[in-house]
């Protein structure tokens, strides 16, 4: 196939060199692709089966940029690049034109990826490695691009636009979340059809979340020691093109698939949220295959050491997408845009965003990418969700984003298990997690929605299994058990994994009702894993990333049981209370002091004896109970709005014993139970006090004159 001579039958004209990619006009397509080092471009036509039928030489290139117009392509058409340039893997540069690339701007890819050796630019058991060269076709093993035609009709579609202090996001997998769902049609199962389906639209809708926030959609690669393994990349972090959505979840197999989910669930009053990963590509380091980026234009798309032969590794996938180039930022930035204009979704979470921040120098809040988010008049406008940490120098960046930015906070996470599990010396971190983590976020205007408060999510344990198991069983990853994290501050309560105790059941089924009403209590914005409100387990793989199976697919036959039904009330109960009262979702930072017009404080921490928390009582590892009181007299903001009326208290036990709860004064009585987390109801007793079982939580409402 290398040797062949080619014909060229196809009219060709000099197009445009903006916009980039394979752009259809209604009468012919555009084809623009960027490198700045490439010799040559060859544009790859194939037929429906996958037959390549034409090389067409881009005629020219325009500011780095090579394209071509051709008159008689059409939607449909499939295709890929051939590109040359010097093959200098020392000097940063990995050209090898018997490779087919895909195109970086690709809206469809269809086929997927079919490990050979033919897929690498160098040969496989060569004593040189990566410096040899390999001159078989590629072409056969990759997936094709395809032309599509953007036009779809979105009648009286629009976006919510719910305010961050109103949102509520739940983490989900498109797969994962519908494949078993027995009112979803077969055919549509494990799709972004089934996402549209009122089944579950209506689920999501009921429970009271705001938001869904897909695992990543780009099209991405099956590692191929995870195939040999019979397993699959089932999380999906190993990115082939970051404007085409993974061919596997499109049922129709057409584009505009996603674009009906969408309409669909902004009709429903829902949000969409991408996890996205511009951080690194399937390409892996100086021994991975060449598939898009690295045969473009290597020395441009990845960050290189100073030996430029090998990849600077910050993301632990073998390398790192580099935001310093202007080619590179302008392809992220256009994909960002894309998925707001043309898929209408509204916003992002970032996968290792520490990266993406990460200068020459260091991590920079600064940084090329994150001002240009910043500065956009269309990714600006939306929710921007960073993950706030990789393994690079200077990784852990939690509350140093610029403002506009929201951030997982792992902080809250820790803290908040380790409370519950019983932990000492945890009362003074949650203080701080409770109320939206001001000593992180309270700085530049920004607002405790920017802490995104989780207790799970989709890289650790589940919530019933936080609750039932000690240690990770990851066995069934064909790592022997050495992936995923050791310390989760988890507890099994007596038995490692299922049982049939009642009493452990029960004490299971309150340290999640604790769990998730905490979460939803706290100030900032709150984040559900997919499956929690039903207790969905893994059998305690907290790294379940190869598991495209039953382990990972949430159970709707088990979600339909009591039990499961029972927790999935109270999640409805508890974010109506978020959603009816203000208190829980303040749009500015609690402030202990008294207020100077008001008389009074935003919020007060008190013992359970109805005493102030002294410092000495902070300091005390051994306690474990603490009443906090959100006192609604306060003004909600410097406009100094009118009071609410309304105060509340949350009355918390995390201890071993019960403890009997004080609370109220002559202006604010607590008398009314809006939640609680014991299973029997809770009274005051004839002094006025509530008892508080071990391991419970309750929240009490107080009308004020």
């Amino acid at each position: 196939m290398a040797g062949r001579k080619w014909t060229q039958t196809s009219r060709v004209r000099e197009g445009r060199p903006y916009p980039l990619g394979a752009t259809w006009d209604g009468l012919g397509v555009n084809f623009a692709l960027y490198s700045r080092h490439a010799t040559k471009v060859e544009l790859c036509l194939f037929d429906m089966r996958g037959r390549e039928i034409e090389r067409v030489a881009l005629p020219e290139y325009t500011d780095e940029i090579w394209h071509g117009y051709l008159p008689d392509a059409r939607p449909g058409q499939r295709y890929g690049y051939r590109v040359h340039g010097p093959y200098a893997p020392e000097a940063g540069h990995r050209f090898n034109p018997n490779k087919l690339l895909l195109d970086p701007y690709a809206k469809q890819i269809v086929g997927e990826v079919k490990w050979a050796p033919h897929l690498f630019g160098y040969t496989l058991g060569h004593r040189d490695l990566d410096r040899s060269f390999d001159r078989r076709d590629s072409a056969a093993y990759v997936p094709k691009c395809a032309v599509i035609d953007p036009a779809y009709t979105w009648g009286a579609e629009q976006s919510p636009c719910t305010p961050w202090d109103r949102t509520v996001i739940y983490e989900a997998h498109v797969r994962g979340f519908t494949m078993q769902h027995p009112d979803v049609p077969l055919i549509e199962r494990g799709t972004f059809s089934a996402l549209r389906h009122d089944a579950v639209v209506d689920h999501l809708k009921h429970l009271g979340v705001t938001a869904i926030e897909l695992l990543p959609v780009h099209a991405y690669v099956d590692d191929q020691h995870l195939l040999e393994k019979g397993l699959r990349n089932y999380w999906g972090y190993n990115t082939l093109c970051f404007f085409a959505p993974q061919p596997r979840y499109l049922s129709q197999g057409i584009v505009s698939e996603f674009k009906q989910m969408v309409a669909r669930l902004h009709d429903a009053g829902m949000e969409v949220i991408l996890d996205v990963v511009y951080n690194h590509t399937a390409e892996g380091n100086e021994l991975g295959p060449t598939l898009s980026f690295k045969g473009i234009d290597n020395a441009s798309y990845y960050r290189l050491a100073e030996d430029r032969r090998y990849y600077i590794n910050d993301t632990g996938t073998g390398n790192t997408f580099d935001l310093t180039n202007a080619g590179a930022l302008r392809m992220v930035m256009d994909s960002l845009r894309y998925w707001v204009t043309e898929m209408h979704v509204d916003g992002f979470r970032f996968d290792l965003a520490t990266i993406l921040g990460r200068e020459r120098h260091g991590f920079d809040p600064s940084g090329s990418f994150l001002d240009a988010v910043r500065q956009d008049p269309v990714l600006s406008q939306v929710k921007l969700i960073a993950e706030p940490w990789d393994i690079g120098p200077g990784g852990y960046q939690l509350g140093n984003f610029a403002p506009g930015w929201a951030e997982w906070n792992d902080r809250y996470r820790d803290t908040v298990r380790g409370l519950w599990r019983g932990d000492g010396g945890q009362l003074p971190g949650f203080a701080a997690r409770f109320t939206g983590s001001a000593d992180l976020f309270d700085h530049h205007g920004r607002r405790p929605a920017a802490s995104v408060n989780f207790i799970t999510a989709h890289d650790g344990f589940t919530l019933h299994d936080l609750v039932s198991y000690a240690d990770k069983h990851n066995m069934a990853n064909g790592e022997g058990n050495r992936d995923g994290h050791s310390h989760n501050l988890s507890c099994n309560h007596g038995v490692e994994g299922e049982t049939d105790d009642e009493a452990i059941i029960a004490l299971r089924a309150r340290q999640m009702r604790n769990l998730l009403a905490t979460l939803l209590l706290s100030q900032g914005t709150p984040m559900l894993l997919a499956g929690d409100e039903f207790g969905h387990s893994q059998q305690g793989n907290n790294n379940p990333y190869c598991q495209d199976n039953p382990l990972s697919w949430i159970d709707w036959e088990r979600a339909a049981q009591p039990r499961a039904q029972a927790q999935a009330a109270f999640v409805r109960r508890v974010l109506q209370l978020r959603r009816r009262y203000a208190l829980l979702r303040r749009n500015r930072f609690l402030h202990e002091g008294s207020d100077s017009e008001a008389g009074v404080g935003d919020i007060r921490w008190m013992r359970p004896d109805g005493g102030a928390m002294a410092p000495e009582d902070w300091h005390d590892g051994e306690r474990r109970a603490l009443t906090i009181v959100l006192d609604g007299r306060g003004p909600d903001s410097d406009l100094h709005v009118p009071a609410r009326h309304l105060s509340l208290a949350l009355l918390l036990n995390a201890g071993h014993e019960t403890v009997a709860f004080t609370v109220g004064d002559d202006a604010l009585q607590f008398r009314r139970v809006l939640v609680q987390t014991p299973e029997e109801a809770l009274e005051m007793d004839a002094e006025g006090n509530w008892l508080m079982p071990p391991h419970s939580l309750c929240l009490l409402a107080a009308s004020t004159s």
